[in-house]
């Protein structure tokens, strides 16, 4: 492919400093950079690549644009933008940045589930010396992996580790990874719940996988198992889940995402003393806007030599 040239790159993304920034001109020294607050109307209408996101309809003003590279893995929030989603712009994601702050997220709320780690800082803030209940241990439990993509097999790398078995499920299950055991398709999601001691769902949100966990599906599971939901809230049935966990369908469960964020002081979620609830913050992390620099330099100096993207969204599937 023919080299390309770049005349405007602009920086909707706040968290990159000087130094990012530094590192983004050095990959191309041509190319003017600039910020979202920085363009006249006319100028916007040059940029050619974009990082980060213009909300409000935005987009729409940068009639130039080719190269729109996001900041976040997600990209679900094409959905909500069809007019982006048909158009020839190249989206990438940002697709690994969060596997590692992410996978040991997950890891933290299984083992404070197994040994009940949040009952007991409970306890200490009373000053209760309390002993009550079973614990349990992750070597040589199931796993199971709803969405073996950057996550999911940093995820399987770890718990393998631990001595764990791995059960994963992807869109093509031909595909193996060396840290899974058995990899199921779509059609396999029942037989996975159903082997599973502990289930992660760390998939992307798409019409095929929102509400993919219903009533139906946590049935599937064991009464001993618990959920681990850090993709997307709209993945899983909230009320049916809500229900399963009173009922003692499930064991319990560690929720990052919700259908409604914040989540709503009135939910029985807060209360459950089997549940664990953190803010949407699994992807946190120091290094963030470093790999996210990472990417973009990467992908700004393929680009320019005509080479194939890395991280390139199907826009149709949202992922």
């Amino acid at each position: 492919m023919p080299e390309r040239s770049i005349d405007t790159i602009l920086v909707a993304y706040d968290l990159l400093s000087e130094t990012h920034l530094a590192r983004v001109a050095a990959a191309a020294p041509s190319a003017r950079i600039a910020g979202a607050g920085e363009l006249s109307d006319e100028e916007l209408a040059r940029v050619d690549v974009l990082i980060g996101y213009l909300p409000g309809g935005g987009l729409g003003r940068l009639t130039g644009l080719r190269w729109m590279q996001q900041t976040g893995a997600g990209a679900d929030w094409l959905m909500r933008v069809p007019e982006f989603r048909d158009s020839d712009i190249v989206l990438t994601n940002a697709s690994g940045v969060h596997a590692i702050p992410i996978a040991e997220h997950v890891l933290a709320l299984m083992f404070a589930l197994s040994r009940r780690l949040h009952f007991f800082v409970k306890a200490q803030s009373r000053g209760k010396w309390d002993r009550r209940g079973r614990l349990g241990e992750l070597d040589g439990a199931t796993l199971g992996v709803i969405g073996v993509g950057a996550i999911g097999e940093q995820l399987a790398e770890k718990a393998r580790g631990l001595n764990m078995r791995v059960l994963g499920l992807r869109r093509d299950a031909a595909r193996a990874s060396p840290h899974v055991d058995r990899m199921f398709g779509p059609g396999g999601l029942h037989e996975l719940l159903g082997e599973s001691d502990w289930v992660a769902i760390t998939a992307a949100l798409t019409p095929e996988t929102k509400g993919m966990i219903g009533e139906a599906e946590l049935q599937a599971m064991k009464r001993s198992a618990y959920l681990i939901n850090i993709g997307r809230g709209a993945h899983v049935d909230q009320r049916a889940l809500i229900a399963a966990l009173q009922q003692g369908t499930i064991a319990g469960a560690g929720l990052d995402v919700f259908e409604r964020e914040p989540l709503p002081e009135d939910s029985p979620l807060w209360a459950m003393k089997n549940v664990i609830v953190t803010p949407h913050f699994a992807g946190a992390t120091p290094h963030y806007a470093d790999r996210v620099t990472d990417i973009f330099v990467a992908n700004l100096e393929r680009y320019q030599r005509g080479e194939p993207l890395v991280n390139v969204v199907d826009k149709r599937q949202a992922y």
